[in-house]
């Protein structure tokens, strides 16, 4: 009952997270951790992330910016590895702790960073790969974060959604290969992550919405988070 509810909750989020790329693991993570506990949730929804972003690499591949996903996957990538490395030997309790503080947070980053209306290079993306690919690894997903720099890079529609993608696919593959290489990724987690990940459909919503939506979920997600953590 636990499986077929976490992939109830994955057919929600992944239609709300169509429009902008991110969302489903705001949704899901929660859920996972629950059903899965932490340690299990986080490889999960690694697989199910790359199956996610794949689709919307394969429905705009052509407006992919290359210049754009290579300067902050060159970076991104390595650190989120390390990060997938460091979440394997931390507590289980804490890695809760640590995702529940994280999502709400980032209500107050993303406000920020859509405030102020930024402009970045491919070297500052570079720069940002480093921070933001280590919490990646950490975990479960930074798309609240990772979208306003790939908007503050000049990019819209199929570019960004495509462009994010591709550069997170690079992410997830990094970190779904330290959790494979340390044993944290068992055959049987790949398949709950790539039945999850075949849930995360790609539709859309208008982005307003979208916006006020997501901070509601990061709201509730990590409140539930912390919730688990220390009275779960």
């Amino acid at each position: 009952m636990d499986f077929l509810f976490v992939l109830a909750v994955g057919l929600v989020a992944g239609t709300l997270s169509g429009i902008v790329g991110f969302g489903s693991s705001i949704m899901l993570m929660p859920v996972l951790v629950i059903a899965f506990g932490p340690i299990q949730a986080v490889p999960i929804m690694a697989i199910a992330a790359i199956l996610a972003n794949l689709s919307r690499v394969m429905v705009w591949w052509r407006d992919i910016d290359w210049r754009v996903c290579g300067a902050y996957a060159a970076t991104a990538m390595p650190f989120g590895a390390l990060g997938a490395r460091t979440l394997l030997v931390v507590p289980a309790q804490a890695v809760e702790i640590a995702l529940g503080v994280f999502f709400v947070m980032m209500i107050g980053v993303r406000r920020w960073m859509a405030a102020h209306h930024l402009r970045l290079r491919p070297w500052h993306l570079a720069a940002l790969g480093v921070p933001v690919g280590f919490l990646t690894g950490v975990v479960a997903s930074t798309g609240p974060v990772t979208a306003p720099i790939f908007l503050a890079a000049g990019l819209a529609k199929g570019a960004f959604l495509s462009s994010e993608a591709m550069a997170s696919l690079f992410v997830y593959a990094g970190k779904a290969a330290v959790f494979r290489s340390f044993g944290a990724l068992p055959l049987e987690i790949v398949a709950k992550g790539l039945i999850v990940g075949a849930t995360l459909m790609v539709l859309k919503m208008d982005p307003a919405r979208f916006s006020v939506l997501m901070d509601g979920l990061m709201l509730v997600s990590g409140l539930t988070l912390l919730w688990a953590a220390f009275f779960g």
